[in-house]
């Protein structure tokens, strides 16, 4: 007879091959709806809030994209396992210059310009191009298996929520927060606007670096010597600073003499090889009130005090021009110095800058101004210098400090008693950071930073909706008329549009006059809001409105510090007095496999839909969870594979599981303490594998997770319990103890296992939750309607944990021996091998316990407590415990494959499988 036939060999339609580019589609059609099931089923239970931080609607998604919002994923299911109702709605910024930019680039091709339409004609573009984008980014979101409120997303474009941005300006025009000043600001002289701080970054930069003299008033050729990499600013020179306690030396060669800094002497006679004596020596306070003839302009200049003065580097005494440079404008406005600043929105210079530099760029003017200082003798030194510089983060150019009237979030403005500045710092410290570092970053980026510049000179945003008495100048910020506006806003299709189409009559309330001068003839601003401030206001539209005062968590990349967390910090401590997060997760940025940017010409870039369309979308999460994200991620071909080496192993597990339980039924298992030995052993340490991942999910380090959960797959599982289980699973009657006993097992670890890897490979979870609501159809319809399991100490016997680390450490011993017995030819497999074990009473006390099984237990088919065998080897665990090993006496069982001695047989079979085979043959 064929023997494999009475065999209980796996079965399973659950296949080998996942195909997981064509599968997850199907799943996907089945997740329809699953969000709104979830919030019905879980209204009663406790929330967790994972705001969303909004991607740019301008183009499709890349692998940044994929990252951030699969690591969102994970927590939003993690928490929906552990029984929370989860909010998550995902969200599009959607204003702003890139935007502007790809319609106007798709106007040039129509040789149109957006100065030849109507504002709301161009602004139609724009939304018609981010619309575009949002519907596609979300279809590219949900193939990632992402699961939020897609039905209902937050879009700042949204008239609604245009209409709370304006409501929440309102706030802040009443707390007094919002002010307008002339002071200078980062301006991109490329794309005509004002920046953010989060909107500049910084790469180095070639500069000139020229010394140049000041002559002094009243004191023939004695000189103020200074410093300066940015000779364009030299028109707009009104002062020059000095550090009051510093010492100051007259230096004089030949006949002119040179003021500067003692400390920095010997660089400067070095660099302008000047050959010469000290005159005299003073503080820098003595110097404070010194008059100078400014380099143009013809203006007297003064000597001002200043703590922003430093030793490191030029000469210590440094140009002024309060119009081109924050501390300038600092001290400027302490001594009442106007900013100045004769440069235009192009950056050209204008009236009344130097003739020979009307209508010239900044950067094209330095060595026009170098050759100009030359000609008149005003130049000590000249050289290039190379210096970290505040470049666009758009258009990657260099920016300028350029003052012009902007409207301001003041930092220290009063808010609940305190300055903005001191409540975003104490509301810092209430937050949870992870990792812990960010709560540094954060900080000191706001202790350091200036007042928020809020406006933009562009058409494509939320307009600031103030207004300006013609007569009088009186700016109307009054609370009920951004009430007024906001209503009109969220109430026109077109939702801000309606500013730039309606005059300022038809849009302040009805017979409005100034409450100043009593006239009815106003103007509107055209300044838009920056997009910072957009996105910054998100959570008093998304959050506020339900009655959430705070999200659980913010989680975006780590240059969020500057960007995303820091204007929603901002916005809500100035608006609510508080921050809108309870804790802030950051994770690095992609990079490839050598610690690359990813770039076209590096030709290192991984599209996520390339990996979907080759590997699927769980191949990808996979790698989301396999990376210790806090630090920069990377990602490449060779490591892809790595990773579906990865899911093969936990899909192959769950595969086994699956094709040994196509004849159980829960009703069928068998209870705890009843359950056998090893199987004991194996529901005990899985509760430990239960309480490692839910205690890292909860820290948010998913890769340890994953890692705890592929190797308790290849390890404990495969290369031991499974493989010990084939011959109780397949040889034994299908409905016996011993086979129930690890069926019931292997149900349990089968839901457990699943229920783990479901924050991260969803759809694999999914698939095998199928498979397993065959078995129990009790089960809801999908894995994530149920919950996570907890560790259960009644399924923990401590004993027989305690009992398997000495067995697992012996194994290891058998397998080194029977290795040497396969080396020697003794033996082709460990089934044909005889195993000795002496020496250490205490092991042996344990081993005897079990003496019964042990040859199941080491997958050998005999094992004899006393020495013997032809290969020996001492314990690599226990001193004084020996292991030996020799090719077994006897024959081979054709159905259970052991070997037994002739007198362990009945028949052609050994007595173990006659007594089954009588219980399952007719």
């Amino acid at each position: 007879m064929d023997y494999k036939d009475t065999l209980n060999l796996p079965k399973t339609d659950f296949p080998m091959k996942a195909d997981l580019p064509k599968r997850e589609p199907q799943i996907l059609k089945k997740w329809e709806g699953l969000y709104q099931r979830v919030q019905t089923e879980r209204k009663d239970a406790p929330l967790f809030v994972l705001h969303d931080g909004p991607p740019y609607a301008n183009g499709h998604i890349h692998i940044g994209h994929a990252l951030n919002k699969i690591l969102k994923d994970i927590i939003v299911k993690y928490k929906l396992l552990r029984g929370y109702k989860v909010d998550y709605v995902p969200g599009w910024d959607c204003h702003g210059l890139p935007i502007e930019q790809q319609v106007e680039k798709e106007l040039k091709a129509k040789k149109l310009k957006k100065e030849d339409m109507p504002k709301t004609a161009f602004r139609k573009l724009c939304r018609d191009y981010a619309s575009r984008f949002v519907e596609i980014q979300k279809e590219e979101f949900i193939r990632l298996g992402v699961l939020g409120d897609w039905e209902k997303p937050y879009i700042t474009m949204d008239p609604k929520y245009q209409a709370q941005e304006i409501r929440e300006l309102g706030r802040l025009f009443k707390k007094g927060v919002v002010i307008k000043s002339k002071k200078p600001v980062y301006w991109c002289i490329y794309d005509k606007t004002a920046e953010a701080e989060a909107e500049v970054e910084y790469y180095e930069k070639e500069s000139p670096s020229i010394y140049v003299k000041f002559p002094l008033k009243d004191q023939d050729n004695t000189y103020l010597l200074i410093w300066t990499t940015t000779p364009w600013t030299l028109p707009a020179n009104l002062g020059v600073m000095v550090g009051e306690d510093f010492e100051y030396v007259f230096y004089k060669v030949g006949k002119e003499t040179y003021i500067l800094a003692k400390a920095l002497l010997e660089e400067v006679k070095k660099k302008a090889n000047l050959e010469g004596e000290v005159v005299k020596e003073v503080l820098g306070k003595e110097l404070v009130g010194l008059e100078y003839y400014t380099p143009y302009g013809e203006r007297i200049g003064k000597v001002y005090p200043s703590e922003f003065v430093e030793l490191t580097a030029g000469t210590g005494l440094v140009h002024m021009a309060p119009g081109h440079g924050r501390e300038d404008y600092i001290v400027g406005l302490r001594y009442g110095l106007e900013p100045f600043a004769p440069v235009d929105d192009e950056g050209k210079f204008i009236p009344p800058a130097p003739e020979f530099l009307i209508g010239v760029r900044v950067f094209s003017a330095n060595p026009l101004i170098i050759e100009d200082l030359k000609a008149r003798n005003l130049l000590l030194h000249e050289e290039k210098y190379i210096h970290s510089y505040p470049h666009c983060w758009r258009c990657k150019n260099p920016v300028i400090f350029r003052a012009t009237p902007q409207w301001f979030i003041s930092m220290s403005a009063s808010v609940n008693g305190k300055s903005l500045r001191e409540l975003a710092l104490e509301e810092i410290d209430k937050v949870q950071w992870f990792p812990a570092s960010g709560a540094n970053r954060i900080r000191s980026m706001v202790e350091n930073r200036p007042d928020w510049c809020i406006s933009r000179q562009r058409y494509w945003g939320v307009p600031i909706t103030v207004f300006y008495c013609k007569n009088c100048g009186h700016v109307v910020a009054e609370e009920d008329v951004f009430e007024r506006v906001a209503q009109l806003v969220e109430n026109h299709p077109d939702g801000a549009d309606l500013w730039f189409e309606l005059s300022a009559k038809e849009l302040l309330p009805e017979g409005y006059k100034c409450p100043k001068c009593g006239s009815e003839e106003f103007v509107k601003e055209e300044d838009i809001l920056d997009v910072w401030f957009d996105s910054g206001s998100s959570h008093a539209f998304v959050l506020r409105p339900r009655g959430i005062e705070k999200a659980d968590l913010y989680l975006e990349g780590s240059d969020q510090h500057r960007g995303w967390f820091q204007a929603s910090l901002l916005e809500s401590c100035a608006s609510y007095g508080s921050a809108p997060y309870k804790a802030v997760l950051t994770h690095g940025f992609t990079v490839d496999e050598q610690g690359r940017k990813m770039s076209k010409s590096l030709g290192n870039v991984i599209a996520p839909q390339e990996v979907i369309e080759q590997y699927g979308a769980d191949i990808l999460r996979l790698w989301v969870a396999s990376e210790d994200y806090s630090e920069d991620v990377r990602l490449s071909k060779g490591i892809l594979q790595r990773l579906t080496e990865d899911y093969k192993k936990i899909r192959n597990t769950l595969r086994f599981f699956l094709g040994n339980l196509y004849d159980f039924e829960p009703s069928k298992a068998v209870p705890f303490k009843e359950l056998h030995h090893l199987d004991r052993w194996a529901i005990s340490y899985l509760q430990g594998i239960i309480e490692q991942s839910l205690n890292f999910y909860e820290s948010y380090t998913f890769h340890r997770v994953l890692h705890l959960i592929r190797n308790f797959c290849a390890v404990e599982l495969s290369a031991f319990y499974l493989d010990v289980l084939k011959d109780r699973l397949y040889v034994y009657a299908s409905n016996s103890w011993e086979r129930r006993s690890a069926q019931t097992v292997l149900f349990e670890m089968a839901k457990a296992i699943t229920l783990l890897i479901a924050p991260f490979l969803s759809f694999t979870a999914e698939e095998v939750w199928e498979h397993l609501r065959k078995i129990d159809p009790s089960l809801p319809e999908s894995v994530f309607l149920h919950t996570i399991p907890t560790p259960k100490e009644e399924l923990k016997d401590q004993g027989i944990l305690k009992d398997y680390e000495t067995i697992l450490k012996v194994r290891d011993d058998v397998m080194s021996a029977v290795e040497l017995c396969r080396k020697e030819k003794e033996v082709n497999h460990p089934y044909e091998a005889e195993v000795y074990i002496w020496g250490n009473e205490e092991v042996l006390k344990v081993l005897k316990k079990y003496e019964e099984d042990l040859k199941y237990l080491f997958t050998v088919s005999r094992v004899s407590l006393k020495e013997g065998g032809s290969q020996r080897l001492p314990s690599e665990s226990f001193q004084g415990l020996w292991v030996g090993a020799k090719r077994v006496e006897g024959k081979k069982c054709p159905r259970c494959w052991l070997y037994y001695r002739e007198e362990e047989f009945e028949g052609e079979v050994c007595k173990r499988c006659s007594r089954v085979l009588a219980e399952v043959l007719p």
